[in-house]
This record gives structure tokens, C-alpha cells and sequence, in this order.
């Protein structure tokens, strides 16, 4: 039997408040497998990987790193060590070019600029899905920006790599070009610990499973041992309803949203398309086909777009502020950075849309209070900030900040985008219920399966332009997914 290259041993951890956040958490790790790890928001996962990462220490139990027990002093021990961790917000440099980037931490590569440059490209071309070294990281999607993560990871030639939610903003063959890498890696010899809320890639992509729920480990097996109604059992601690399609298509009314011949250069392709009062129309297409530059561009946010929205039949100014104040919202994919402002209190975030302005009053408290008691935000209190929330939770505020009287057209980014899937049928189930109430949905997600629960259409796109309007009744998964590779028929209807 193989020796673990990382062995958990009563791993516990404590926070000067009181709370416990790791309760004696077991666990071992084998050179050459992939070992998925998982739990809902809040169960650990982020703590236990800040301990192997040296950003936190332990308060109990050991680490033992290649048979020796170990404390690292911080994350320069665990890199240098041999640890590489690779976050879900990518911590990059935006100013820097994707190959500095990779470098940051290769301080003796600077001697040698050539080989320094030819081991970036090496490692690029392995990924699989190449990137341009020479881009500027803030100019790249946040699909191209994952990959430059994994890749300045692995400039350190690590023995364990950790990947916290490598996936979760990315479209198909994004995901493919991840997969393949984690698969080579392991068959390498090294450790992958790949922490994923999506059951379906853990189960396809992992050799064994450990589920966190409450700091302890709940659940820890080889993953040919098990299916994904069981991992969900285990993360929500009780049997999972998966959100299914109504057996009726629901009722939809009066046109609300029209888009005319919207376009931008290099981005999206002439499109137009209608969305009516209490229709949920999905948007699906492969990472760089346009479906967020779709959303910014119908908010206003695209200064090079042309074409006409129109709102009730009246053109909307190409602003921001004029798409706010005819009653457009956006959630945005990037919530942390372009969701909330994280300084700032949830009730002073949920005030932003009127402008921002201090909690100052009784009423707007209450308002505030009264979003969280509707999405079932789990808070402290409307004066906690977004940064102590859940990533789940988190969302549910950038939501909340737009549920007022004034929305009449909810646009949503990859809402569900790292996220626990209890937290994600929480929202898909408030999405639903949100139409159901008369307000028109446009929503983007790489998840076929969420579209095809929710969606009244799906608009596919490719490449800027609309390929495809389809009924979800009349498709599936690898149909959507077809379509939005162009491997099947292309047909268009936009009205």
C-alpha cells in the first residue's frame, strides 16, 4: 500500500471567538490520486484548506507531511514544501502580463529569461487550453484567468496541488482542458485535492471523497463506492430534492424586455430577441461566446455596444444609471468584485441600487432585515459585512440589494457559480418563485441542467452570435451542449 503523502490527524481549529471551525477532521491523502473534497458553505472546507496551505494554523491534531509531523509557519513553508494551492478567487496580479504572473513566485527563473519563458510555454501548452502569455490578466476572462492560476501553480513543480473550485465559472471545454490536467497530474505521481460543488464532475474525476459538514468529516470513501444522491445526503446531512422541471410550462405575459439588433464590436454579433412578463429565458453557450458581454451590454455597460433596449416599449439609455433607474438589474458573475462592496454592511449593500446612501433610518433597516428574513440569508445581523457570510449567502445578498419595487427586468450572471447545492436550489428555487410573481428573468449558467430546470427558452450562443432559441421540453443536456459547440444544427428563432 501506497504511504500518504498528507495524513490529517485529529485536525481542529478554533477561533478566538469560541468557534470551532475543524473538529478532530481525519483524513489521508495518496500520491497519484485525485481526492475530492466537499461540503456546503460554512462546513470547513475553506479552513481546512488555509491550514495546508499555511495561511492558518491548527489548533489541535497534526499535520504529518511525508511521514513527519509539521506546523507551517506560513505559506512560504507549504510552497515550499511542495504544496500549491490554486483559490476561487484567483489571486493574481491584474496589471501584470499572464506570464509574470506565473513567475511571481520563480524568483530564480529571472536569472535565465529564456528558460524562464520556455517553461511558461511548456506548461501552458500542457494545460491544454492555451491563454496568451503576454495578455494583461485584467483583460482576460475569468475562464483564461483560472487557467493562469493553474498554470502559475504548477510552475513550482508541486507534489500536492489543491483546487479550490477550479471549475466553477467555467464553461465545457474550459472544464475539459481542467480535468484533463488534474487526470495528468495524478498520473504523474502527484496529490490532487480537488474541492468541487458540482456531484457530477467529483464523481466522474475523483478517487476517493471526504465531505465536511459542521468541521467534522462526515462522510469518507472510495469514490467508486458511491453516487451522487448519496455524496448530497451526506453534505446537507438529509436526503437532497434535486430541482425538477414543472411538468406544465408556465404562463408568461405581455412583452417587457425588447432587444433590437444589439451589437458590439468583436463581442457580440447583431442579436434580438424578446422577454416577457414572468419568462425565465436562459442564456447557454461555451466560455467566450459572449453570454456575459450579453448581459453588460443589455445593463448599459458596454460603451461600444449598439442596437436599441427597449424597456415597455420605451429605448433605455446606454448607461448603468440610466438601465438602474428604468429598472434594470444585473447580479453580476464576479460577486465579489463586482457584487458587493465588501467594507461596507449588508444593509448599506442592499441600499446601493437607490444610491448608496447610509442605513440611517428605521425603514430602511427593516427593508433590509426583511430581504434576509425572505431569502433565508444566514447573518449575524443586516451590520455583518459580505465577508463573514458564506459564498451562498453572499449571493443571496447581491439578489436581495435588487428585489425592490423599482426591478422590472432581473438579469443574472452565473448565479449559482460556487455555491453548495443547497444554497443553489435555494436560489433557483427563489428564481422561479421571483417569475412566477410576473418579474421577466434573463439568466446565464454553465449548467445545462440548471437552465433546463428553470428556463421557459434558451437563447444559445456562439461566438457573439445567437445560434439557436430552443424549448427546454424539446431538449437535454447534451443538446444544449451540442448546439452551443456547434456539433449539431444550427436553427434561429429570436422572436
Amino acid at each position: 500500500m501506497v504511504s500518504p503523502l498528507l495524513s490529517l490527524d485529529g485536525i481542529g481549529k478554533c477561533w478566538p471567538n469560541g468557534t470551532a471551525a475543524l473538529r478532530g477532521v481525519e483524513a489521508s491523502f495518496e500520491p497519484g490520486r485525485v481526492h475530492g473534497l466537499l461540503g456546503a458553505n460554512g462546513a470547513g472546507k475553506s479552513t481546512l484548506i488555509k491550514i495546508l496551505s499555511g495561511a492558518e494554523s491548527i489548533t489541535a491534531g497534526q499535520l504529518i507531511w511525508q511521514g513527519e509531523p509539521r506546523r507551517w509557519r506560513g505559506p512560504r513553508d507549504a510552497r515550499a514544501a511542495g504544496i500549491a494551492t490554486i483559490y476561487q478567487h484567483i489571486p493574481l496580479v491584474p496589471t501584470l502580463s499572464a506570464r509574470d504572473n506565473m513567475l511571481l513566485e520563480q524568483r530564480g527563473l529571472w536569472r535565465d529569461a529564456s528558460r524562464a519563458r520556455q517553461e511558461a510555454a511548456r506548461i501552458v501548452a500542457a494545460l491544454g487550453h492555451p491563454f496568451p502569455l503576454d495578455a494583461t490578466v485584467a483583460d482576460l476572462p475569468i475562464g483564461a484567468r483560472q487557467m493562469v492560476a493553474i498554470a502559475q501553480a504548477l510552475m513550482g513543480d508541486p507534489q500536492l496541488v489543491i483546487m479550490d473550485e477550479p471549475t466553477a465559472s467555467l464553461a465545457g471545454d474550459e472544464r475539459v482542458a481542467v480535468y484533463h490536467t488534474v487526470r495528468r497530474l495524478a498520473a504523474e505521481g502527484r496529490t490532487v485535492l480537488f474541492v468541487s460543488h458540482f456531484l457530477d464532475e467529483i464523481v466522474a474525476l475523483t478517487d476517493t471523497v471526504t465531505v465536511l459538514r459542521d468541521g467534522k468529516v462526515v462522510l469518507r470513501a472510495e469514490t467508486g463506492t458511491l453516487d451522487e444522491a448519496a455524496i448530497a445526503a451526506a453534505i446537507a446531512g438529509r436526503s437532497v430534492a434535486m430541482l425538477e422541471r414543472p411538468p406544465e410550462r408556465r404562463a408568461t405575459g405581455a412583452p417587457v424586455l425588447e432587444i433590437r439588433d444589439l451589437a458590439s464590436p468583436g463581442r457580440l454579433a447583431p442579436l434580438s430577441f424578446t422577454l416577457h412578463a414572468g419568462e425565465i429565458v436562459g442564456v447557454a453557450g461555451m466560455l467566450g461566446s459572449g453570454r456575459s458581454e450579453l448581459l453588460h451590454a443589455i445593463f448599459g455597460d458596454d460603451p461600444r455596444a449598439r442596437g436599441q433596449v427597449l424597456l415597455d416599449g420605451r429605448a433605455i439609455g446606454r448607461s448603468t444609471q440610466e438601465a438602474v433607474a428604468a429598472g434594470l438589474a444585473l447580479v453580476p458573475e464576479d460577486r465579489a468584485r463586482q457584487g458587493y462592496v465588501g467594507p461596507m454592511s449588508l444593509a448599506e449593500n442592499m441600499a446601493l441600487p437607490a444610491g448608496g446612501l447610509l442605513i440611517d433610518d428605521a425603514a430602511e433597516a427593516q427593508a433590509a432585515q426583511a430581504a434576509i428574513d425572505r431569502l433565508a440569508i444566514k447573518a449575524p445581523g443586516i451590520d455583518a459585512t459580505p465577508a463573514e457570510l458564506s459564498g451562498g449567502n453572499a449571493q443571496k445578498v447581491v439578489i436581495a440589494k435588487w428585489l425592490t419595487a423599482r426591478t422590472r427586468v432581473l438579469l443574472l450572471d452565473e448565479p449559482t457559480a460556487g455555491i453548495d447545492i443547497g444554497a443553489r436550489t435555494d436560489i433557483l428555487r427563489l428564481v422561479r418563485k421571483l417569475a412566477d410573481d410576473g418579474l421577466p428573468v434573463l439568466i446565464v449558467s454553465s449548467e445545462p441542467s440548471e437552465l433546463l430546470a428553470i428556463c421557459d427558452r434558451i437563447l444559445i450562443l456562439r461566438d457573439g452570435a445567437l445560434v439557436a432559441d430552443v424549448d427546454p421540453a424539446e431538449q437535454d443536456e447534451a443538446g444544449l451542449i451540442q448546439l452551443a459547440g456547434g456539433s449539431a444544427p444550427m436553427e434561429r428563432n429570436a422572436a
